[in-house]
Formats: C-alpha cells, structure tokens, sequence
C-alpha cells in the first residue's frame, strides 16, 4: 500500500475517532455527519500525516506516543503548579526572558510536536523556529539557564526523546 493512502486511512480514522468521542454515536444522523467529515477531512489533508516509512514498529510506536502522552501530562501539571506559586507570591523573583534550545529532530511533525509541547505548557511560549539550524526561542517566564545546553535540557528535553520514539 502507497504511504499517501496509509496516510489517508490513518487520518480518516482518527478523524472518526475524534468525531465519535464529541457527539452523540446514538442518532444515525450524527454518524454518517461524522463519516462524510472525516472523509473530507481525509481527502483533503490525509496526505500530510504520514510522510515516509518508519523504520520502527508500529505498535512500538504507539507506545511510545502514549508514554510521551502521559509524560507531556506530568510535565503540564508540574508548569502549572510551578505558575500558580509565582501567581500566590508575587513577591517571588522572576526572570522571563527568550532562550534558545537546540533540537536534534528533523521531521516537521515531530519539530511541530516539540514547539506546540513548549506552548502548550504554563510558563513557555514558542516564539520562533529556525530550521536551518534547528533551534527553537522560546520565553521562559522564569529563567532559570542561560546556556544554551542547560535550557535545551530543562524546556526541550523531557519531551524530545519520546518524540523522536514517535516520529524519527
């Protein structure tokens, strides 16, 4: 089977998945909604999802997503508990700044992974990408490294090596 229609039965899938986890799966209209959805959704965007052949297991990589997934979580709850004391005692020092960290990914899915991981956790915000080479600047509401290797390592780097599981 051609990559692009893996791509796509993948994408279509999960689109499914998605839809059915939202609504109502009980009333047969929300159903076909969901089907025509996701074969659009396929149709027109599956191509993107998988690029290139993987040489990991699938499943292996599965478990790697999952595991990255619940790490990604624990490090969310941490950000977020980590704000909510600069929050309570405003009187606590903080040093926001940009840095730069260094990624070791070169696929856009997995770098797209890293920079929304950053965003998405309290405390760090994606500002800008170079790809050429492969750095990422980010603010920190609280620097806490100004070398470049030390932040890479306390941004980056608890989610760098599952995504490189996931998607290299």
């Amino acid at each position: 089977m051609q990559i692009k229609t893996r791509s796509r039965i993948t994408v279509f899938i999960l689109s499914l998945l998605v839809w059915i986890a939202l609504t109502s799966i009980y009333d047969p209209q929300e159903l076909v909604a969901g089907l025509f959805v996701s074969v659009l959704v396929a149709l027109i965007a599956g191509h993107f999802f998988i690029t290139t052949e993987k040489s990991k297991h699938p499943m292996r990589r599965m478990v790697a997503a999952i595991l990255y997934f619940f790490k990604f979580l624990w490090e969310m709850i941490k950000a977020n508990l980590h704000v909510a004391y600069l929050v309570i005692h405003p009187n606590v020092p903080i040093k926001p700044g940009i840095v730069k960290i260094k990624t070791d990914l070169t696929k856009d899915a997995a770098i797209t992974a890293l920079t929304n991981s950053i965003t998405l956790t309290p405390g760090t915000l994606t500002v800008d990408i170079n790809p050429a080479k492969h750095e990422i600047y980010v603010h920190w509401i609280d620097v806490k490294f100004q070398d470049m290797k030390r932040a890479t390592k306390a941004i980056g780097g608890k989610f760098e090596s599952r995504l490189t599981e996931v998607f290299e």
